[in-house]
């Protein structure tokens, strides 16, 4: 395996030309799939802090993700090494960033090389790399804390989900950290399967994990965060209708 440079560039390892997915169909789907959610948001700005309920979100799942980094040890942050896998545009990262991570010590990883450039535009000082997740082209036990946002429930392919699970606990320190945030329920959109705890704690055998059912369903939360944000927050409390978990997956030592 190539170990990528934190030097700030956006790579494309060479390596990964000669890499064979187990499942070419699924990661096309992926792709065009995300193709067609950028055509629909074009011009939306519901995922947008400037939306009063995607601010909601993002702020709740920060709250309950800042706590459960501190309860972890994981504080300071500033000299652990960091991957994020799906990184997208760069938005989590850039979160990350604002927690006080060295940015020679943040990586990203994505799929979608044009995602990766809106990255790159945004954080050029960061070292990003296009990568399909179940060949990642880093040095084993390397990072301190890998995140996955919503990628798992992207996946259809069940041996695609073992592979890149395999990848992460590969990559990460024993001893480390997965951040995992995802649905567990989505009835809107088929293109995606949620992913429940019995299903996580398959995936990461051998590994403690801490969940939180959070996140006040989304279509929900657009129609009263506008009106009151004291609503979503004692609705949120209850777990009845939160759609995500975020869960700390601790790699045994």
């Amino acid at each position: 395996m190539t170990h990528i440079s934190i030097q700030p560039r956006l790579a494309v390892p060479s390596n990964l030309l000669t890499l064979k997915p187990v499942n070419t169909e699924d990661l096309e789907r992926l792709r065009a799939e995300y193709e067609k959610r950028e055509h629909r948001r074009a011009g939306s700005c519901i995922y947008s802090l400037l939306d009063p309920a995607n601010l909601f979100i993002i702020q709740q799942r920060q709250r309950t993700l800042l706590k459960l980094l501190h309860r972890h040890g994981f504080n300071p942050l500033g000299n652990r090494r960091i991957l994020d896998l799906g990184c997208g545009r760069g938005e989590t990262l850039l979160e990350f960033l604002g927690y006080g991570v060295k940015p020679e010590r943040l990586h990203g990883a994505d799929l979608l090389f044009q995602r990766l450039k809106e990255a790159h535009t945004l954080l050029p000082h960061l070292s990003l790399t296009c990568a399909d997740g179940q060949h990642l082209p880093y040095a084993s036990e390397v990072f301190d804390l890998v995140l996955q946002y919503t990628v798992f429930s992207s996946i259809l392919d069940e041996k695609i989900k073992v592979n890149l699970a395999r990848e992460i606990l590969r990559v990460l320190k024993p001893g480390g950290l997965i951040l995992w945030y995802d649905f567990w329920l989505n009835p809107i959109n088929q293109q995606t399967r949620g992913m429940r705890p019995v299903e996580i704690r398959h995936l990461f055998p051998a590994c403690t994990f801490e969940f939180h059912r959070i996140t006040l369903a989304p279509p929900l939360t657009r129609r009263l965060a506008p009106i009151s944000w004291l609503a979503c927050a004692l609705l949120e409390k209850l777990k009845v209708l939160n759609t995500h978990y975020l869960v700390a997956i601790r790699k045994q030592s």
